[in-house]
């Protein structure tokens, strides 16, 4: 079997240096149960073309002619919603890929009920979505970390499963959804929650080479397909099928392939050394062991097929808190493949004979490792920004302790911002609160009951005279839902000499940790302001990498005076920046200060102008006091608090992990 005849996208075959991304790649589609792939890496590193790239090189595949869920002829599904294909017509079509937007609605991915035909023709129609598409083919999520959770929690449900349900509005249908999953995403974009992380069976991570020899090639291929695309892509013809035929043998011999009880044991005992929870590592790395076998035209597994599945299927699994950074340690993986490798049988007495192989896999060389990956390859990306005006202070660092589990911190009111988990907010998902007029052929889950009573007193004017109800476009009511929203925490930091001393810096660092732990889990966006000498510095513009911003703020120092009018007016300016490029978003500002300020003429009246013009926008603010007890108590914060019309928290009379509990106990009006 052949692909189908090629077109004029980048060729798989032409993609430079990224040999992991292009094996996990070839062997998810080998075998579909290893749960798909995620691609993690830095902007430009060509993730999504070598994606797209896939679909050029994988055979055709035979679907029953007139059927939307892609039925295979020779084994047709018996509850396929358009069957049952008692004697199927078969049709063969090039393989999908199926791209699902970051802002996609759950009834475009699962489908939903043909609302004007249920209602004026009395019959459940059900409309298919995006999953019944992708059978049999690739649903690729570019920025997948950027996606709504309760649709990845759909996404990934379906392709542990091999099947989409749909049960809501009248309509209950089940279908084949067995597709290659494949994600990217940024890191400094924000991570996936470890829950869901441990859902995708591999893991890559994906870096430009620093080699100027590998950069080189990689301009020229791309300036010479962008100068003529169908001659470039004709130079990788013969490459591109015999990587198709290779696929198609590997696909043929995987079920003929034996993973056998010593495989299935250095495979346990490397998940265990690694300390991973459950047993979908195992099970994903036994999987891909005995794809990447067939891959190599081998039918036992060997040592080199359970170290190949163990690079692509642990990194992303090893994590123990949210803020640890994903990665494989080599050497370990290497120590854990020695010494769960059987010895090698005793040589034979026999003079002329060879030293021994060290049995299937005893003498395999660990292979090489290419020194641009690991857990430290994107550390350029998480270098420090430039400070916005002026050096960041170079006194003494302190460091946080344990964080503590902080409670619900939420902005006033409800708002209408991206589905979260903080503060109420109208969205796409929760409790039905009311109805809406559809705006053209706007998608979204309908109100039954609202729509009927907008149709019923027209049935007459429409000439209805059986049974039935005439329903106009113009009828349909959408569900108005309440949920929860993301917010921006905006963390405003002293860093100043009057934070006084290690300990009391390292409790205000332990308490904002904890919250960006908070935010973590809830899905915020958060970012990071300092003020410390004469400016006031962006530590980290708004982002959804909290594991940077707790770099960042563990490598803050202190020193020096106190500019805590910049302070503000900096913080002002990135929460304005903020709403231009996401206005749905609303802000958190935490202040954390002792109030004083000791920078300028005036320096205390300038700081508490900047207050009252972020009080007259309407930012919801907490102020936490860090002036400490012992001594003269000037109260600063306190009034800063006022002029803000912020919540005020005093940390002299709390320890540091009820700072935690205090901030995060903002009640929603």
């Amino acid at each position: 079997m052949r692909p189908a005849p090629p077109s004029t996208g980048f060729p798989f075959t032409a993609v430079v240096g990224m040999d992991d991304l292009q094996l996990a790649l070839i062997l998810a589609t080998i075998s579909p149960a290893i749960g798909g792939v995620l691609i993690r890496g830095e902007k430009g590193t060509a993730k999504s073309t070598a994606v797209r790239a896939l679909t050029e090189i994988l055979p055709p595949v035979d679907v029953v002619a007139g059927c939307r869920f892609s039925c295979d002829p020779a084994a047709p599904a018996a509850d396929c919603p358009d069957g049952p294909h008692a004697t199927p017509e078969a049709m063969s079509r090039a393989a999908r890929l199926v791209e699902l937007p970051v802002g996609a609605t759950e009834d475009r991915v699962l489908g939903s009920l043909h609302l004007e035909k249920a209602l004026a023709e009395g019959i459940t129609a059900y409309e298919p979505g995006l999953l019944a598409a992708a059978h049999r083919g690739i649903l690729y999520v570019d920025e997948v970390n950027l996606l709504h959770d309760h649709l990845v929690d759909v996404l990934l449900d379906a392709a542990a499963m091999g099947r989409a349900t749909v049960e809501r509005d009248g309509v209950s249908v089940t279908h084949p959804a067995r597709f290659v999953l494949v994600g990217t995403m940024n890191p400094e974009e924000g991570e996936l929650r470890p829950q869901l992380l441990d859902r995708f069976g591999l893991t890559v991570d994906v870096v430009a080479s620093r080699d100027p020899a590998v950069r080189v090639e990689v301009m020229r291929a791309r300036l010479t397909y962008e100068a003529d695309p169908a001659a470039f892509v004709s130079r990788y013809d013969g490459p591109q099928r015999e990587l198709a035929e290779r696929i198609v043998k590997a696909r043929d011999l995987l079920s003929e392939v034996i993973l056998t009880d010593s495989a299935l044991r250095q495979i346990a005992e490397i998940c265990a050394s690694f300390d991973v929870d459950g047993m979908r590592a195992d099970l994903v790395t036994a999987r891909t062991a005995v794809a990447h076998a067939a891959w190599s035209g081998r039918t036992v597994v060997e040592v080199e097929d359970v170290r190949a599945a163990a690079k692509l299927a642990l990194p992303h699994r090893r994590r123990r808190n949210p803020f640890d950074a994903p990665g494989m340690d080599e050497d370990q993986l290497e120590q854990a493949i020695q010494d769960s490798t059987p010895p090698p049988p005793e040589p034979d007495d026999d003079p002329d004979g060879g030293p021994d192989d060290g049995g299937p896999g005893g003498g395999v060389d660990p292979e090489p490792t290419d020194s641009t990956d690991g857990p430290d390859a994107d550390r350029d990306a998480d270098q420090p920004q430039t400070p916005v005006a002026g050096p960041a202070p170079t006194g003494d660092v302190a460091g946080s302790s344990e964080p503590y589990k902080a409670r619900l911190l939420s902005v006033q009111a409800a708002g209408a911002g991206v589905a979260g988990r903080r503060s109420r907010a109208i969205t796409e998902v929760g409790r039905v609160v009311g109805d809406r007029t559809r705006v053209g052929r706007e998608s979204g889950r309908p109100h039954l009951l609202a729509t009927i009573r907008a149709a019923a007193p027209h049935q007459q004017a429409r000439g209805r005279t059986g049974a039935g109800l005439a329903v106009r476009a113009s009828d349909v009511r959408l569900s108005v839902r309440e949920g929860r929203e993301g917010n921006l925490v905006l963390f405003c930091v002293d860093a100043s000499g009057s934070m006084g001393t290690k300990k009391r810096m390292g409790e205000v660092k332990t308490a904002i940790v904890s919250l960006l732990l908070d935010a973590y889990q809830r899905r915020d966006t958060v970012g990071l302001v300092t003020f410390a000498g004469a400016n006031a510095t962006v530590a980290l513009p708004p982002t959804g990498s909290i594991e940077t911003a707790v770099r960042r703020l563990e490598s803050l120092p202190t020193g020096g005076r106190t500019p805590l009018a910049e302070g503000l007016l900096q913080a002002a300016e990135v929460l304005r920046i903020a709403a231009i490029r996401d206005p749905r978003r609303r802000p958190l500002l935490v202040l954390v200060t002792d109030g004083r300020a000791t920078h300028g003429d005036q320096a205390f009246a300038r700081a508490k102008q900047a207050a009252g013009w972020l009080a007259q926008r309407g930012i919801a603010t907490v102020v936490v006091d860090c002036e400490p007890k012992r001594g003269v108590r000037l109260g600063l914060a306190g009034e800063l608090a006022g002029d803000l019309g912020a919540e005020y928290l005093d940390l002299g009379d709390v320890a540091a992990g009820n700072l935690v509990r205090a901030v995060t106990e903002r009640k929603a009006a």
